[in-house]
């Protein structure tokens, strides 16, 4: 097996992940939202929070970068001059800095400082979505 197809593999492995997370992170902040009155449920929330984003978000978007990195050396660092490498990339920068307000989320919720509604939860968590459309369609058709 050659090494770029496992560095790919494991590119996409830690893709999926990711995006499972940026995905599933904001609905529990809606749940989290809804019920902010009953603390036990908030305890449970918290936990499952914290787990989902320090254990499986954070490592695998830094996998996500890692293995992505490493495609790029091995394809040739010009591949950046095609601008669909560079939209791609772009598009990963924003999903990053999405990553990161989550984690500011996480934490205001975790204080009890939050002060989003359910429904901005429910609003944002369409942005990984639509992201994850727009980098598809640019790696496999390579329109520009």
């Amino acid at each position: 097996m050659s090494l770029y197809l496992t560095f790919k593999s494991l590119h996409l492995i830690a893709v999926i992940s990711w995006m499972a997370g940026l995905l599933y992170l904001p609905r529990i902040f809606v749940y989290h939202v809804e019920n902010n009155n009953k603390k036990e449920t908030v305890e449970i929330f918290q936990i499952m929070e914290k787990r989902l984003y320090f254990y499986i978000m954070r490592p695998a978007m830094i996998f996500t970068w890692i293995f992505g990195i490493l495609l790029i050396f091995f394809n040739g660092i010009e591949v950046f001059s095609q601008l669909w490498m560079q939209l791609k990339i772009l598009l990963v920068i924003l999903l990053s800095i999405y990553h990161e307000h989550l984690g500011k989320c996480l934490y205001s919720l975790k204080n009890g400082t939050n002060t989003r509604s359910a429904k901005y939860f429910r609003i944002i968590n369409e942005i990984p979505t639509i992201i994850l459309i727009l980098v598809v369609f640019i790696v496999i058709f390579k329109p520009i």
